[in-house]
This record gives structure tokens, sequence and C-alpha cells, in this order.
């Protein structure tokens, strides 16, 4: 079917109630400023999920703000701010290098006109360079108290919901890392406390470290998670389920890979982040030319065409019913980019459909040690996973 029909749904355990489609949403300014009404979408009323164990609840797609102040001008990320407060959604991630602080300045701009402002859950990050000097970088108490005070006056806020660290600093004790973290907490500048972009050593030493010293627990784990990148399954996936930590997977459509608008006949060009970059980041096009992304591509295509949805929604779907997962992050450049995107919460995935694109996406995992803790350890969380599609081939 194309959708859920009004009434009530369960989606992983997710209650949702399903109400009949809008077609007049009242209007948002769009990229030149003029009030117009939404495109057509289904609004959602949805049972917010928990942040991992934490009492934080969450919408299951988050607004990602990436592109204010760089893709996307002011007038056109408060377009998208609104258009997804309209539809439900409630967790807004940002994080200060993001053009380097202007997201979150326009951010709390838009924050400071709601009237409903406490609805809202505002998460940010901290770590990467914010300025030349020696401790204008890093995980450190010294950078850590400065970066948090510039981003509340940045939010115009007196707290921060969720408080991220935004890469593993190899050059500070992980102590004190944490030990400043539970001083935010405790002070009342920070309300909870996650991390992002951590290996699985790395993160389960945090949760633990943070456990033995009572200081404020990590709740949630910010990391590159999409049909077209499952890697975080062999180590981070685990860790997360047994520690009850959610996760908010960023880069969801794999740079816009998922999307269909890609060809494997040419290599893109024109508006588009690849167009005009065709070397940008993890998603560079010569990183992703590979079969496996065209045959999960294809696949998703094939779901997509039988259900009458984008190929987007397809993959933002599946992502939403992963284990651990607690919002997905959605990025965008303009109005339409993030409806087509937020459509998704109208997608639900057939058992058939989830384990072929499973199996399709499944990333695998090295013999050792994976294969052999399967084989002799009896550990089960990589075939509960479907990150392997076959059982290890190693004999008795």
């Amino acid at each position: 079917m194309i959708g859920p029909t009004p009434g009530q749904l369960e989606i992983s355990g997710v209650s949702i109630r399903v109400r009949p489609r809008q077609r007049d949403v009242p209007g948002a300014r769009s990229d030149v400023g003029r009030s117009r009404p939404f495109p057509p979408y289904r609004i959602l009323d949805v049972e917010h999920r928990q942040l991992g164990r934490s009492g934080l609840r969450v919408s299951v797609f988050a607004m990602g703000t990436m592109t204010f102040g760089a893709e996307s001008d002011e007038a056109t990320s408060h377009a998208m701010l609104d258009h997804f407060a309209q539809a439900g959604g409630t967790l807004i991630d940002t994080a200060d290098v993001y053009a380097s602080g202007a997201s979150e300045e326009i951010l709390g701009r838009w924050l400071a006109k709601r009237s409903e402002r406490d609805r809202f859950v505002v998460a940010t990050k901290g770590r990467f360079a914010m300025g030349d000097g020696p401790n204008d970088r890093g995980a450190s108490r010294a950078h850590l108290t400065g970066a948090v005070d510039a981003s509340l006056r940045r939010l115009q806020a007196d707290a921060i919901d969720l408080y991220q660290i935004h890469c593993w600093d190899p050059l500070t004790p992980l102590e004190e890392t944490l030990e400043t973290l539970d001083d935010m907490v405790r002070r009342g500048k920070v309300r909870y406390v996650g991390l992002s972009n951590f290996a699985g050593y790395q993160l389960a030493r945090a949760v633990t470290t943070a456990r033995l010293r009572d200081w404020a627990p990590i709740v949630s784990l910010q990391a590159q998670y999409s049909l077209l990148d499952r890697s975080i399954e062999w180590e981070l996936v685990p860790e997360c389920l047994d520690d009850g930590l959610g996760i908010l997977p960023w880069s969801p459509l794999g740079g816009g890979w998922l999307t269909g608008k890609y060809s494997r006949q040419e290599r893109p060009e024109g508006a588009t982040r690849l167009g005009e970059d065709p070397t940008r980041g993890l998603e560079a096009y010569d990183l992703r030319d590979t079969e496996r992304t065209w045959r999960v591509i294809e696949a998703c295509r094939e779901v997509a065409e039988n259900k009458g949805v984008s190929i987007a929604s397809v993959a933002l779907a599946w992502l939403r019913e992963r284990p651990a997962v607690s919002s997905v992050i959605l990025g965008a450049r303009t109005v339409e980019q993030l409806d087509q995107n937020l459509s998704a919460a109208d997608v639900e995935l057939t058992t058939d459909e989830r384990t072929g694109l499973d199996r399709v996406s499944a990333p695998g995992y090295p013999l050792y040690p994976y294969g052999f803790l399967e084989r002799y350890g009896q550990e089960t969380v990589w075939e509960r996973l479907g990150t392997r599609t076959e059982p290890p081939p190693i004999g008795v």
C-alpha cells in the first residue's frame, strides 16, 4: 500500500495516529520570503521515541541544520523549520562548526520567535576548530567551557537539551572531557550528553568511565548510517544496544545517493552536491560508484515503484526501523526536499521488503573476530542485524 490509512498504526513499537491528508497547510516563507502553502503531505502525530534509555523523548525524524547559513539562506532555513514543526517534528540538530556558528544563530533567531519554544529538543555539538587559537578546538575543559557558553549565546537559550562531542579527541584525556560535561549538566547548562563519530572501543570506554565515576551518562551516538554504509553494525550498534544508547544517524541518504538522482552512465553535473564537487567527503562519486551501491539503489527503486513512493522514502523508512535508532537526521536545502524526506513517515515496509533490503545492503564482516565469535562464541548480534547474509564459512 502507498501509506497507512487514518487510524492507529504500530511501527517498531512506536504508536502513530495517522490523520487524513492535509492539502492546505498554513504557509511559510519560500526561498524569496513570500507566503505560500506547503506542498501536500501527510501530518503524523507521532508518539516520540525515548532517546536511548534516557527520559528524553524525541521525534522519529530530526531536522539537520548543516545547510543553514551555507547552502540555505536564513529565510529558506526558517521556512524549513516552520515546515518541520508543522509536521510534528521536535528534535533539531546543529553544531557550532556549521557555517562557523551561523547555523546556531539562524536556529536561535527562529526559536526566539516561537511561543512554544519548550516543545523543541535542541541538540548541538562542539569539538572542531572555531578559531585560530591553540585552545579553540578539541574536547578539553579549556575549549568546551567556552564552546558551550558560545553555543548558548548563539541559540539564545538557557540550556542545551543534548550536547554532543563532535568527534573523538586523541589529545585530551577522556576523563577530562567527561568530567567537564558532567559539570555542565550539574550547572544546568546542558541537560543530556551524547557523542558523535567515535570508534567502538572509544564509545565503550566513554560509557563505562562515565558510569563508574557517576558522571552524567552518555545517552546517544550520532554516526553515519544508511543502506549504503552499515559499517557501524560491526561494533557501534551492538555497543549501543548493550548500553542503551539511542542512535542518531547522519547522512541517512548517503549524501543524496539514495534519492536515485545519480546514474552509473554519467558523472553528476549541475546543482547537486556531487555535481558541484564530485570528490565531496565520504559520498564522493568515485568512492560510491560500486556495484553494491547500484544494487542497493535498484532494490530501493523496486520497492518504491511497488508502493508508489520515492526511493528516498524507502531508504529512510528502512533506517527508521533499525534497532537502537531513536531519530533519523534529515538534511535538506529546500522546503521541497525536506517535504520529500518527511513523506517517509507514511511508509511502512513489509517484512519481505525489509528482509530484501537487509540482504542486498548487507556489508558482511571479517571472519576474525566476527565470524569466529559467531561460530565458536555463539554471538548472534550480526545475524539478528542482518549484517551478514550467510553463516561464517568456518569449519568445526
